[in-house]
């Protein structure tokens, strides 16, 4: 029997029985993605966590451009950041404890345990997301079939960056691109600080990948009366998340690596720093030399130069490459699990 006062922050690996529940716990959220995606928006809690910092930007964020440090906005985003982290993560860990609490109240330990992980994977699947990220990617590939125009559009849906000028090829790769990304800070990374830090820990992670998307662009982000000004007041979101994201970026590029069986690790870390990120260069390196394609932004980088132009079959390669990313990393979840019970 599983141990329920153990839930309230942490990993739920304490012994056997919650070892095998947090196993579960992750197969079962990854089934409910498979099956039937996203909950309504109303409910998705990731989708509240916007509007809350959406709340923030309006009232909050400079206007105007600063000529020098603003540790007023700095300190004023930092602290929010903070309390709604301490909200959301106390809410999640409030949430794992009554679920571990009352599924231990069932008599039989396999029911208790089976209980116990099906609640948790449900708590669990909004906080991730691979289904609606792989059909969003396909989506684009779709669009450029109907016209250039189309698939720009499309990828607006994914990207923040500029599509107005983007040929065919660019809007292929900044689709390639966006999946790799995404699929560490959008699949891998959740599921990872959940297996670390239980759903405490992941709800804290998509707080702060959703901060940085929001408010961790440096310069004006928005138009006209709507823009603002992030130069500081979105360096701690961008800071926390980097820090946050430093282990499941190489993780993730590791899984692609050895999924496609056949990326060269050194030339992985060197083109993996040619972007301005820390984190993303890492995913998307290793999707670019798995599929021996050409990658980048205009203007910013270009990762494996030498590489093919991005094709219609890229696209397909890249999703089933992602794909067998996260199975083998659900291969490996399962083998640790075996291993930490023997």
């Amino acid at each position: 029997m599983f141990d329920a006062a153990s839930g309230l922050w942490g990993p739920l690996w304490a012994n056997d029985a919650g070892a095998s529940i947090a196993v579960l716990a992750l197969l079962v959220a990854l089934l409910i993605d498979h099956c039937w995606g996203e909950p309504p928006v109303r409910w998705h809690p990731v989708v509240w966590i916007g509007h809350a910092l959406a709340w923030a930007s309006q009232r909050w964020a400079p206007t105007r451009a600063s000529t020098g440090p603003d540790w007023h906005s700095f300190a004023r985003f930092a602290l929010f950041w903070c309390v709604l982290a301490l909200l959301v993560s106390l809410a999640y860990a409030g949430l794992q404890t009554a679920t571990l609490h009352y599924a231990a109240q069932v008599g039989q330990a396999w029911l208790s345990s089976s209980l116990a992980a099906l609640c948790l994977g449900v708590w669990l699947k909004p906080l991730f997301s691979w289904r609606m990220l792989r059909s969003e990617v396909q989506a684009v590939e779709a669009a450029l079939g109907q016209s250039l125009e189309a698939g720009r559009a499309r990828l607006a849906w994914l990207v923040s960056r500029d599509v107005t000028t983007l040929d065919a090829v660019q809007v292929r790769e900044s689709a390639i691109e966006s999946l790799a990304e995404n699929l560490s800070d959008s699949v891998i990374a959740p599921l990872f600080w959940f297996l670390l830090a239980g759903l405490p820990g992941a709800a804290l992670y998509r707080l702060a990948n959703t901060a940085d998307a929001m408010w961790g662009y440096p310069g004006w982000r928005g138009h006209g009366q709507h823009a603002r000004y992030w130069q500081w007041a979105g360096k701690w979101a961008a800071r926390a998340d980097d820090v946050l994201s430093w282990l499941p970026a190489r993780l993730t590029a590791l899984l692609l690596g050895l999924a496609a069986a056949g990326v060269p690790w050194r030339s992985l870390a060197q083109q993996a720093r040619q972007t301005p990120s820390p984190n993303s260069g890492w995913p998307m390196a290793a999707m670019a030399l798995a599929l021996q394609i050409r990658l980048g932004k205009p203007g910013v980088y270009q990762l494996h130069p030498a590489g093919y132009l991005a094709s219609a079959s890229h696209s397909a390669q890249a999703c089933h490459l992602a794909a067998r990313a996260v199975g083998l990393a659900c291969l490996l979840v399962l083998c640790l699990a075996c291993l930490w019970a023997f």
